[in-house]
């Protein structure tokens, strides 16, 4: 959906201040992709559908392959095996510059010897783009990432979320068809990390741009991407919407990496109760009924205290953690187990040293693996 400033045309452009800037929707495909390093697997077989206009996160820890998968996209790097396809199109023979994908990177990789304008420019004068265009094309990019008035600076004269502006300007100057971010917003501080994730949100979605952008910061992965692909070495573990990836994650790694979670150990009875070493509690709900010893996995916000007399585990809570709005407990349970229970900040107070019964909140769908 179009969103701020400009308007859709009939010839499926955006009529930005008096100027086009073509639409990008579309679909990018990732089958079965490979690369090694010598002996070690950076990408064991990813396979992925991006849709036209769709922004995708690749979320994962250090090594688990998202960067090397971003450059071969780009064409910075040829993959060992498997296939890319912009549009329907097989892209692999083709140097980054013909395959449509520009690509901003963390440390924004501008020019420091040259102003704003150059900078913007840049790509369009290594393709020959007349004067005259490209005056246009400079004009009309620093007005959509609303840097107007710094067209006479240099890298140096502006701050971080400037200059990734301008980054960001000089890609989408030479109309990608896909757009790339490799850690975008690393180089910030919260405050200014939060206002570029809206504002590169808010021309992804203006522009209608198919986007892939890599990270670590969950938050970051969970509020901006319309779906997540969790990677761990080399491979995807799930590809779906962040509420599915935070609700109902596939496998125990996605449950542990994405966001706080307790795990605990034990035998799942027929009833649907943990049998463990801390004593029963009942899970009511769950996904998946694997037979033998299971792992389950908990957020802090679907644990709750209760009385004595409810069925619960027991523990002893050995931090308080204030958190904004929240109260994160730390408790140990009888078997040296921990979990966390969260909790409003209005709620009743309890402090270390409190021994307390925890159990699940009625109404939680509590995923359970196999350990």
């Amino acid at each position: 959906m179009r969103r701020g400033p400009a308007a859709l045309t009939s010839a499926g452009r955006f009529s930005y201040k008096g100027s086009p800037v073509t639409t990008h929707g579309v679909a990018l495909e990732l089958d079965s992709i490979r690369h090694h390093f010598g002996h070690t697997v950076a990408v064991d077989g990813v396979s992925l559908r991006i849709e036209p206009g769709e922004i995708v996160a690749l979320l994962g820890p250090s090594g688990c392959g998202k960067t090397t998968l971003l450059r071969i996209v780009s064409g910075l790097l040829r993959q060992t095996g498997g296939h890319i396809a912009v549009d329907g199109g097989i892209v692999d023979d083709l140097p980054p510059n013909e395959r449509g994908a520009g690509i901003v990177f963390q440390n924004y990789a501008l020019f420091p010897h040259m102003t704003v304008e150059a900078n913007v420019g840049y790509g369009l004068r290594a393709r020959g783009t007349p004067r005259a265009e490209i005056t246009k094309t400079v004009e009309r990019m620093l007005a959509l990432v609303r840097m107007e008035g710094f067209a006479r600076r240099v890298p140096r004269q502006l701050s971080g979320g400037q200059q990734q502006r301008v980054a960001l300007a000089r890609t989408l100057a030479v109309s990608p068809r896909v757009l790339l971010l490799d850690e975008p917003f690393g180089a910030l501080d919260k405050n200014l990390r939060l206002d570029m994730q809206i504002e590169v949100k808010r021309l992804q979605r203006e522009l209608d741009i198919t986007t892939i952008m890599v990270t670590h910061d969950q938050e970051e992965a969970l509020s901006l991407a319309d779906r997540v692909a969790v990677m761990n070495h080399g491979r995807v573990e799930q590809f779906a919407r962040p509420d599915e990836i935070y609700d109902r994650p596939a496998t125990l790694f996605v449950a542990t990496f994405v966001g706080t979670t307790s795990v605990l150990r034990g035998k799942l009875l027929d009833d649907g109760t943990l049998d463990g070493t801390a004593g029963r509690l009942p899970l009511r709900s769950v996904t998946g009924r694997p037979t033998g010893p299971v792992v389950v996995a908990v957020r802090p916000e679907h644990f709750r205290f209760v009385e004595d007399s409810e069925p619960g585990l027991d523990g002893t809570i050995e931090l308080v953690l204030p958190l904004g709005p929240l109260v994160v407990y730390d408790v140990i349970l009888t078997d040296g187990a921990t979990l966390k229970v969260s909790s409003a900040r209005g709620a009743a107070g309890r402090a270390p040293g409190d021994r307390v019964r925890v159990a699940v909140t009625s109404g939680t769908v509590v995923p359970v693996f196999a350990p």
